[in-house]
């Protein structure tokens, strides 16, 4: 079991960070389904808190896209996105409820219980 430490890019200094542990998985994604290892995160209206995050793989990275990279893995988060999540860590962790990507978000004033939509 990972522990879970609370990480975010304002301890860097960056927009935005992908720790190597999630970097490891999309590695491994990538892999499995030969595609590019280049994440993108998403923020769409919806879920039970008002924004929910997206994730896939993306096969190229746009011209408005900031990109950050941890290990030869590339995260792509849009400009409109980035405003929501800037100063996130995207992490990925295993616990006794299962493996999942999870943000964490200095910005949200709340979130849901499955961690997968926040409100600003």
């Amino acid at each position: 079991m990972t522990q879970i430490t609370e990480i975010t890019a304002q301890d860097s200094g960056q927009d935005i960070i992908l720790t190597a542990n999630a970097a490891k998985r999309v590695a491994a994604i990538a892999e499995k389904q030969k595609k590019p290892a280049i994440l993108r995160l998403s923020v769409e209206g919806g879920g039970c808190s008002g924004f929910q995050y997206r994730f896939g793989l993306a096969e190229d990275i746009e011209s408005d896209d900031i990109m950050v990279e941890e290990s030869g893995v590339t995260l792509v988060v849009d400009e409109i996105s980035l405003d929501l999540v800037r100063g996130s860590a995207v992490d990925f962790v295993e616990s006794l409820g299962g493996s999942a990507f999870q943000v964490t978000n200095p910005n949200a004033a709340s979130g849901c219980g499955c961690g997968s939509s926040f409100s600003v």
